[in-house]
């Protein structure tokens, strides 16, 4: 179109064709997306009203305003919320309450937009950055925990399906997303005996629903002839020939295996088994005696879940020991330290997460699993989905070395070395009496968004300063909202802040 190619810089895309170009726009979409205001909300009243003139024009801004909120999301998914968004606005125009229908209503799918979008964005991200064979492992992963009886070899024949899904969806091919997940949910549902007992009700509904019924379906019964491990694979004396012949396909069984024998490993935790036994048997291949050596592989299979145990242990207990505000001011302090290039609504908003995760999971009964996986989709909403990215040298390499430990990596990283502050404080310490206005939520915001770019300012400063120029913050706030003149108060008490915090 006339213009738009140079307006929004995407010139070079144009010229090339077919995949080429695809995959060029995927590269360049925008990632943060803090330059747009959060998504609006109209009063109930003309919500229903508009509804009820033009409903069409109605849902279509709806698509548009969260599409562009939620650039990585797969088209199905998209349309999922708009079928709800409907559903509930039929609901809540119909009631007395419509304002409170409508804030119950929409949490719960405001929720599951969120957490497809960050599995989405983490798969297509994998996929992106360590090519195909990652994903086909995640896929092997997921499917073998959820469907535990199914065959290897329909296995095989399901990912292929799966794989051509991933293909459009990551690229941005949203015709072929919707028909390949289609096909998918096809491919399930009439193998549905062989596959899995707790899908019954989900192949009954129509086609859009019965893909995110299946997705939120129960993992199946492990069957009872499932011994707790193979032998084959760490018994056997011909493993290291059966390695040789096929080492994409071994690795596969392996791993399908090992996830639908371990239903309370997460994902992560199970690439990162597979990655030990690839490389021991690398080891033990080469020796006298092989049985010798990958007879012990268990140990170390248990090993490496000890130590991703107590990683999750320890973030739980910063759970146990801070408050939800405090935890997340922690988060906000360590992600800012390792990533300052990163704006601060993206920072903001992977402290949230963060906060989701260990709430959501540490009172479970599984919550290592639910932990791992969780913060490894942080990690994925940290590490990004396109090239189109300027962020820590250090953060860039766990990123991209190793899919399975990038967990590990992030652990043993410091605060970013090569970081450049800004040389001014950018109206950080200029308050007014809009704060006063401030509803509970939109303070909060401002105060997690004060910290961020506090330690952007000031990355050399400890944990402990930091909380006390929050703390004097948060007084300031609380002082001249009740001065009489709050104005002249923010003026006076902003410039003692600001000259402390250049004596810290």
């Amino acid at each position: 179109m006339e213009g738009l190619p140079q307006k929004y810089n995407f010139s070079h895309c144009c010229r090339k064709g077919d995949f080429e170009r695809r995959l060029c726009f995927f590269h360049n979409k925008k990632a943060d997306i803090g330059f747009l205001p959060p998504l609006p909300t109209l009063d109930p009243e003309e919500k229903c009203q508009t509804y009820k003139n033009n409903r069409e024009s109605f849902l279509n801004n709806y698509v548009y305003e969260v599409s562009r909120r939620n650039p990585f999301v797969f088209a199905p998914t998209l349309l999922t919320v708009a079928a709800r968004f409907e559903e509930m606005t039929k609901t809540c125009c119909e009631e007395q309450e419509k304002a409170n229908c409508f804030r119950t209503k929409a949490e719960p799918f405001i929720y599951y937009l969120k957490a497809l979008s960050s599995y989405q964005k983490n798969a297509c991200g994998a996929l992106m950055k360590f090519g195909p064979q990652i994903l086909q492992f995640i896929n092997i992963a997921v499917l073998s925990q959820k469907f535990p009886k199914i065959e290897f070899k329909q296995l095989t024949s399901l990912l292929e399906d799966v794989s051509s899904k991933y293909d459009g969806c990551c690229e941005g091919d949203v015709v072929q997303c919707i028909r390949g997940r289609s096909k998918v949910m096809s491919h399930i549902c009439s193998k549905q005996d062989s596959i899995s007992s707790k899908i019954k009700d989900c192949c009954e509904k129509k086609i859009p629903e019965r893909g995110e019924c299946i997705i939120y379906s129960n993992k199946d019964d492990r069957p009872n002839d499932l011994s707790l491990r193979e032998a084959k694979f760490i018994e056997s004396d011909n493993v290291c020939e059966k390695r040789d012949a096929d080492q994409a396909n071994f690795m596969a069984e392996f791993l399908y295996e090992y996830s639908r024998r371990h239903p309370e490993l997460s994902t992560p935790e199970l690439l990162r088994i597979a990655k030990v036994y690839e490389d021991l048997l690398k080891e033990c291949c080469n020796m006298e005696n092989p049985p010798g050596c990958y007879r012990h592989a268990e140990n170390r299979f248990n090993e490496t879940t000890e130590k991703s145990l107590k990683i999750v242990q320890r973030e739980c207990e910063h759970f146990q020991n801070l408050g939800k505000d405090d935890l997340k001011y922690h988060y906000l302090i360590n992600l800012t330290k390792l990533a300052p290039q990163l704006s601060t609504e993206e920072l903001t908003f992977l402290g949230k997460e963060m906060v989701i995760a260990l709430t959501t999971c540490c009172t479970l009964s599984e919550e290592f699993a639910c932990v791992d996986n969780l913060v490894d989709l942080v990690l994925g909403e940290l590490c990004g989905i396109n090239e189109n990215r300027n962020i820590n040298p250090a953060v860039d390499h766990c990123c991209k070395t190793n899919f399975a430990f990038r967990r590990s990596c992030f652990e043993s990283l410091e605060a970013d070395k090569t970081y450049v502050p800004p040389s001014t404080s950018q109206g950080l310490f200029t308050f007014h009496a809009d704060l006063c206005q401030a509803h509970n939520e939109e303070l909060q915001r401002k105060k997690d968004r004060f910290l961020v770019n506090l330690v952007k300012l000031k990355p050399e400063l400890a944990g402990e300063e930091l909380w006390s120029l929050l703390a004097d913050f948060t007084n300031v706030v609380e002082k001249c909202c009740k001065a009489q003149e709050p104005e002249a108060c923010f003026k006076e008490e902003s410039s003692k802040l600001a000259a402390k915090s250049q004596a810290a």
